[in-house]
């Protein structure tokens, strides 16, 4: 007979009951009680994006993260929530939004990005239209002039761009260039752009604004802007920042994205301040050295450049003096998020790669809430066919798979909640499907630990001791069918696509809260009821009755001790 410690049934009864509290406290903590659904239950628009090279190229793993980033990017900022990008393949991009019509879902993902380098001509604070000034109020304004309706962009910090030269480098170490070309603006050569576009033709040259872009850039408003549009980079633009707190009249691009080798975030030694670092190509770095020594000789805003990505401003610091050699600092009042946002912009911003649509499809929240029902009416049948054979079967036993159950789907809803809150988990149809084949994973694990009891009990033993020694020989092959649910789960998830993820994903949390519930669970459960009178006599309808069972009486018990075994007959 196999040696078994003395069970404590109640401390894995008191873990379980420690874990269940803390997941439904963060949830009453974070007001979370609900799942987050998927696109196939909440309706919205579902799009493919097909990715190729300008030049018809191979199409890169990094592009396709550059790509991925940026339309999220998009996505967020346009005030969608709970969108879900990923990619299929190499070269496809699934975006799936929900309440979001197919139009303007094509349009605002639909689009290629490329970061763009401009020098600022104006600037006003402010994201709304503000009175153009009259002359009897404050005179006609001049090129390079602020109305004066609006307050002095002088008053906004603005961080300052500085030459890298391997050693730390502050904004009180730096010192204009004096030898380089002055800039003359040419207004007459000028076409007067529109707000969020570019004219047809690029300017003269990026002076300052003239009186007339002046007032247009004054009755801009950044609302009107659509978000993800694509500029002329030889052309002028009106345009404003992510926040829509400054609006901007940008000169032509000087500098593109692909002219950046690589941009990074840190603090320089022996300072305190977050800094981004910026190196550039070959070809990046003569383009960026003749733009500081034009931006160098002007005054403040002509001696600015801004960072564009989709249209929009990122940042646009001053340049002091020109910055050779391939290699610049940006440095202001940088707090560790920002730095690294700029940086993340500056490294993934250039995107030279164009969008097809290749499928775009509509789901209803009418059609979801349908499969939604369909779902857990299946659940729900499968579930009570397992409750039935249980209970007719096992008797007394279908309680504790009954209340394993319970237990199980406490938990499993709870993960599925907080999952949600935490990393953007969605439940998908696919996903209900994993939670209910779960359902049969489960069973299976009760019905192990119950027919080794059971075969116990047919050897002679007490329910009391069939229920340690069953368990022993039970859980190895409870973790082995577990631990081959759970490999499967990882591998579908990892080499699957789109909602089968979600089902494989499913699969593999439902099959840890089995581990958990089993172990936690179910066998202290059991040990609890083997010192009850009702299952440890082994009563009728316990599920546990040794003569149900075929166990050999008390009495022939100790014959078969004192005299052996009865002799086998012999066969002819």
């Amino acid at each position: 007979m196999a040696s078994v410690n003395a069970p404590r049934p109640w401390r894995p009864l008191g873990a379980l009951a420690l874990i269940l509290v803390v997941l439904y406290g963060t949830m009453a903590l974070l007001g979370e009680w609900t799942p987050r659904l998927g696109l196939d239950l909440r309706g919205g628009t579902s799009i493919t994006l097909s990715a190729r090279t300008a030049d018809g190229t191979d199409v890169t793993d990094d592009s396709m993260r550059q790509a991925v980033d940026i339309i999220r990017a998009r996505v967020d900022g346009s005030g969608v929530a709970e969108s879900e990008i990923t990619t299929q393949g190499r070269t496809n991009i699934v975006v799936q939004v929900p309440d979001v019509g197919e139009e303007e879902l094509v349009q605002l993902v639909g689009q290629t990005a490329e970061l763009r380098f401009r020098p600022v001509r104006a600037v006003i604070p402010g994201g709304s239209p503000a009175p153009v000034p009259t002359p009897t109020e404050a005179g006609t304004p001049t090129p390079g002039a602020t109305p004066s309706a609006a307050p002095t962009p002088a008053a906004t910090p603005l961080p300052t761009a500085s030459p890298a030269a391997g050693r730390a480098l502050t904004e009180g170490l730096l010192s204009q260039g004096t030898e380089s070309p002055t800039v003359t603006p040419s207004p007459t050569a000028t076409p007067t752009p529109t707000p969020g576009t570019a004219p047809t033709q690029p300017p003269a040259a990026d002076g300052p604004a003239t009186a007339e872009e002046q007032a247009q850039l004054a009755e801009l408003d950044c609302a009107d802007l659509q978000a993800g549009s694509v500029d002329d980079p030889d052309a002028s633009l009106f345009t404003c920042d992510q926040a829509g707190a400054n609006r901007f009249l940008l000169g032509a691009a000087d500098v593109v994205g692909t002219d950046v080798d690589s941009a990074t975030a840190g603090i320089p030694q022996g300072d305190v301040a977050w800094v981004v670092d910026l190196d550039f190509t070959d070809e990046g770095a003569a383009k960026f050295l003749a733009s500081t020594q034009a931006l160098s000789t002007q005054t403040f805003p002509n001696n600015a450049f801004a960072i564009v990505l989709d249209g929009r401003v990122v940042s646009y610091p001053t340049v002091e003096e020109p910055i050779p050699g391939g290699r610049a600092t940006i440095s202001g009042q940088f707090s560790q998020a920002d730095a690294q946002a700029l940086a993340t912009v500056l490294n993934y911003g250039a995107l030279p790669l164009t969008f097809e649509t290749s499928d775009v499809s509509t789901v209803t929240p009418t059609l979801g809430s349908n499969q939604l029902k369909a779902g857990l009416l299946a659940g729900a049948i499968g579930l009570g066919l397992v409750l039935l054979y249980s209970l007719f079967y096992y008797r007394g036993l279908g309680l504790v798979v009954m209340a394993s159950l319970v237990v199980a789907g406490l938990m499993t809803y709870a993960a599925i909640v907080l999952l949600g809150a935490a990393i953007g988990f969605t439940l998908t149809i696919a996903g209900i499907a994993g939670i209910i084949v779960s359902i049969g994973i489960t069973a299976d694990s009760f019905v192990v630990f119950f027919e080794r009891i059971r075969d116990e009990i047919r050897e002679g033993r007490s329910v009391r001791m069939s229920v340690e020694t069953g368990w022993v020989r039970a859980r190895r092959t409870v973790l082995t069918s577990d631990a081959v649910s759970l490999m499967a789960a990882f591998f579908l998830y990892v080499f699957s696509v789109a909602n089968v993820r979600g089902f494989a994903f499913a699969l593999g949390l439902t099959t840890l809260v089995d581990l958990i519930v089993v172990f936690l669970f179910t066998k202290p459960l059991v040990t609890v009821l083997a010192r009850s009178r009702f299952f440890g006599a082994g009563h009728p309808w316990s599920g546990l009755d040794p003569q149900r069972l075929g166990a050999p009486s008390r009495a022939g018990r100790v014959r078969e001790r004192l005299m052996g075994p009865p002799p086998k007959e012999a066969t002819s």
